[in-house]
């Protein structure tokens, strides 16, 4: 068969249109979606629509309880000091205990440990270190065993260090916890805590511990401070979410990120609005994607724990999910979703992600009459009344 030269032409042009990708694939892929709403997180006074009506009541009177004698020694009962609920980024209902107002900073012990795993998500997103570091890479360790510690073990609590986390009732030369904020450890409180043997190998065992969350803010200030000075939580996160907290500092200048944030209701509520917003603000990341994912789902430690529902826990932040050694929930009014930052004598952050909520509590409870479930389920009553 003769071909002519524009036969030939067209046969060369289909055999090419075969062989070619097609044209879709050829096109740039579209760019991913913005891992970071515009927002509206405040920079300035929170909005405030006070919600008043009768769940509203009913919150105060659980809160505030009438009957409640603000001078005795004792302090018992229910001593709510500050209150802050936020609903869609309003402030829907607000109250303070005698003495006690908006602007005055509270002491939030353990609530400060899942400031600390957010500052440590900083880190990892600005390069500074990352959760597989040996605490080596980073800080020099009284004991070399020490070295076997990784990040991700110090958020999990999981070092394995010989650790007793005591408080009141016990002698404070048998609790590690009262040692190293209140005596000999002050001085340097990581140094003191990784002199402390290995009680199990590092990452087999969950303990709930304090010096676990020093041992990570030395870490995390040795990686931040070089780009972020010397004051690195307020430069990489503080004055970012326009919060004016105070932190103490142990005798080596690291601070006491297991215990000593103080902070007023409304700064611990923009802190648990950035949780909620997973870890950006005003339209910018700020932390890792998926990290306050990995800070309020169930470490894998935690599953060998010999537990009951307070066991419940995940990387510096208590969870509301059954473990596999419990079935009940820590808050069985509350969804599985919520997750908490919790404090000596009832400091609370609970993010509530399914009603969009943060409440916040400041107390001076000791007599263990505080019922927090009760408070998040008094809390959801003010979203959900008509």
């Amino acid at each position: 068969m003769a071909y002519t030269a524009a036969m030939l032409l067209l046969l060369a042009s289909l055999t090419f249109a075969q062989d070619a990708p097609p044209l879709i694939d050829a096109l740039p892929p579209p760019p991913p979606a913005p891992t970071c709403a515009p927002g509206q997180d405040p920079t300035g006074p929170w909005p405030t629509a006070i919600i008043d009506t009768v769940a509203a009541e009913a919150l105060n009177a659980h809160l505030f309880p009438a009957d409640i004698d603000w001078t005795t020694k004792e302090r018992a009962g229910v001593r709510t000091d500050g209150a802050v609920v936020i609903h869609n980024g309003t402030v829907i209902y607000e109250a303070y205990g005698p003495g006690w107002d908006a602007d005055k900073r509270h002491l939030t012990w353990s609530a400060s440990k899942t400031v600390m795993a957010a500052l440590t998500g900083v880190a990892v997103h600005q390069g500074a270190l990352s959760v597989d570091d040996s605490i080596c890479d980073h800080i020099a360790v009284t004991d070399d065993a020490a070295c076997a510690i990784t990040v991700q073990n110090l958020l999990e609590m999981s070092s394995g260090f010989d650790w007793r986390e005591t408080y009141e009732g016990v002698s404070p030369t048998a609790s590690s916890v009262l040692g190293m904020l209140y005596g000999e450890g002050q001085s340097d409180m990581a140094g003191f805590v990784t002199g402390h043997p290995l009680r199990a190998a590092p990452g087999t065992d969950w303990s709930y511990s304090s010096g676990d969350t020093n041992v990570l803010s030395a870490v995390v200030g040795s990686a931040l401070a070089e780009s972020n000075g010397e004051f690195y939580p307020w430069t990489a996160l503080f004055d970012r979410l326009a919060m004016r907290p105070t932190w103490e500092r142990d005798g080596s200048g690291t601070f006491v990120g297991s215990s000593y944030l103080w902070a007023t209701p409304r700064d611990m509520g923009r802190f648990g609005t950035f949780l909620l917003h997973d870890g950006c603000w005003l339209g910018t990341e700020i932390l890792p994607r998926d990290w306050v994912t990995s800070m309020s789902a169930l470490n894998g430690v935690v599953t060998t724990a010999a537990a009951d529902d307070d066991r419940a826990y995940g990387w510096q932040t208590w969870l509301n999910v059954p473990t596999p050694t419990a079935t009940e929930r820590r808050w069985p009014n509350a969804p599985s979703s919520a997750y908490a930052a919790m404090g000596h004598w009832g400091q609370s952050i609970t993010v509530l992600p399914e009603h969009n909520m943060v409440i916040v509590r400041m107390a001076d409870d000791r007599d263990h009459s505080y019922d927090h479930g009760t408070t998040l389920a008094l809390a959801i009553a003010l979203v959900e009344a008509p």
